[in-house]
Formats: C-alpha cells, sequence, structure tokens
C-alpha cells in the first residue's frame, strides 16, 4: 500500500507563502494546520506500521482530517 503525505505544503504547493504567512500572522490557521498535521502523521504512522485499528476509528481520524482540510483550503482561498 502506498502511504501519502498529506501535509498542506503537499497538498496546496499552489498556496506555499499563504501558508506560512497565515501561520505566522493567524493563530487560529495555525492551530487548526498544527491539529491537521498532528492527525495526519497519525494516520500514517498506523498505516506504515500496519498497527491494528478498528475500522470505524480509522475513519473517523479520515473523515476529521478531511474536515480539517476543506476548513483550511477555504481559509487559503479567502486569504
Amino acid at each position: 500500500m502506498s502511504i501519502s503525505d498529506h501535509a498542506l505544503k503537499n497538498d496546496f504547493p499552489e498556496f506555499a507563502a499563504n501558508i506560512l504567512e497565515l501561520r505566522k500572522s493567524d493563530d487560529d490557521f495555525r492551530k487548526l494546520s498544527d491539529d491537521y498535521d498532528s492527525l495526519d502523521k497519525k494516520i500514517r504512522g498506523l498505516e506504515v506500521r500496519d498497527v491494528p485499528t478498528d475500522d470505524q476509528h480509522f475513519n473517523e481520524m479520515k473523515l476529521e482530517r478531511a474536515r480539517l482540510k476543506d476548513t483550511l483550503y477555504k481559509r487559503l482561498t479567502r486569504y
């Protein structure tokens, strides 16, 4: 199985400058992006180590990551 790194800078390279600027100037954006990065690392860690986790928990984590990404994307496009 291929494990994708869904870091914001990888998924939205066209917004790299905005990501850096918002992380410096917007505490809420920084917290959301930190939460997103942390959750993405947890998900990738489980995938890489093939750690047993129930499907519901794993799917909930992925849904939360998608929700955070959508929120961050909206903030990036409005910046």
